[in-house]
Parts: C-alpha cells; structure tokens; sequence
C-alpha cells in the first residue's frame, strides 16, 4: 500500500500503476530502506520529498501576501508558493505560483532561503522578487491579497512555520541590506 497525500488527505495505493497487482511494503535487495514494491513486476514505487517553490514579491519597502482560500490553513496569510511542477524550472515556478495567487507579476527573482522539512518530505526555495507594477488580486486560491510593511504582517496569523522563518530572516536581511543565501531545517508546520 502507498500513502499519497492530495488536498491534505492521505489516499492509500494498494497496486501497482504499472501493472495492477498489490504493493508491498519492504526492503528490496540492496536498499537500504522500505519502500512499496509490485510483488509480481518488481517495480520499485519510491516517495520522494516534494519541491514547492514560493516569492517574497518586493515593492517599495512592502511585500505581497495573499489570504489561503483553501486547505491547509483556510484562511490564513503567507506568501505565493505552491508544488513545483514537472517540466518546470524553479524560478518558473516561482513566478506562476506569484501570479496564480496574487495576479502579480515579479521579475528579478533571486534565490533566499532552501528549507527541508522532512517531517513532510517537503523541500521549499523561496525566491525575492521585485513587483513590476501594483497590480494584484485574489486568484482561485486566495481569499484576498494585500502589501504589507514589517510592521502590519499578521504574524500570528501565518499558516506555516516555514514561511514564519524565511520571512523572519528576510527582514532581518533587509536590516543589513544584505541578503545571503539561507539554508535551514523546519522542525513543525
């Protein structure tokens, strides 16, 4: 059986994709942990962290939040980001999921922070980017989008601990105006 998470719920996989039959759960020879395998082709099914990518839209000192319209954490604010999809590069990313959520469109995305969390088996890179104009709204996903200073981000109303980190770190960063690579490790959503 394979566990695949949708929509924040776990769907159990009994069978193979290849060709039908039942999954097992184990050790295959030279591995060195359990994986679901096809007890009658021997396809290995591997899990693998998922990628999701996200945007600090920038503009005038504010940055771009948008309200979840959706679950996990109906309701609450963080920055555009979503899954990465295949065929797509990072930054590609970055920038649909901005415009997906927030209508905004971003250009000269740098890279900021890399961070694991593998109580998920979730990576996230969050990219800076600089807003090309003002022009934002709420996409399918977003109850409302909103610039914000510092000083107004509802910090107590953010949906993950992910994004509470990169941002506490981003403006930390903006202090200094100097904004290095980040690599960390997210302990809890």
């Amino acid at each position: 059986m394979q566990t695949i998470f949708k929509g924040g719920k776990a769907f159990i996989v009994k069978y193979c994709n290849q060709c039908g039959s039942k999954l097992s759960y184990r050790i295959s020879k030279g591995d060195d942990r359990p994986r679901f395998i096809c007890d009658v082709c021997g396809i290995i099914h591997y899990e693998n962290p998922k990628m999701v990518v996200g945007c600090i839209p920038e503009m005038e000192g504010r940055v771009l939040f948008c309200r979840r319209a959706i679950r996990p954490r109906y309701g609450k604010w963080t920055i555009p980001a979503g899954y990465l999809e295949n065929g797509e590069t990072m930054e590609a990313g970055a920038i649909r999921e901005t415009l997906e959520e927030t209508g905004a469109k971003v250009e000269a995305l740098k890279p900021f922070g890399l961070y694991n969390l593998t109580f998920i088996n979730q990576v996230y890179l969050i990219f800076r980017g600089r807003l090309i104009d003002d022009h934002h709204q709420a996409g399918n996903e977003s109850l409302e989008v909103r610039l914000f200073k510092e000083e107004e981000v509802p910090w107590a109303e953010l949906a993950f601990s992910v994004i509470r980190e990169a941002l506490h770190t981003y403006y930390q960063d903006r202090l200094n105006e100097f904004f290095p690579f980040h690599i960390g490790d997210i302990q809890e959503a």
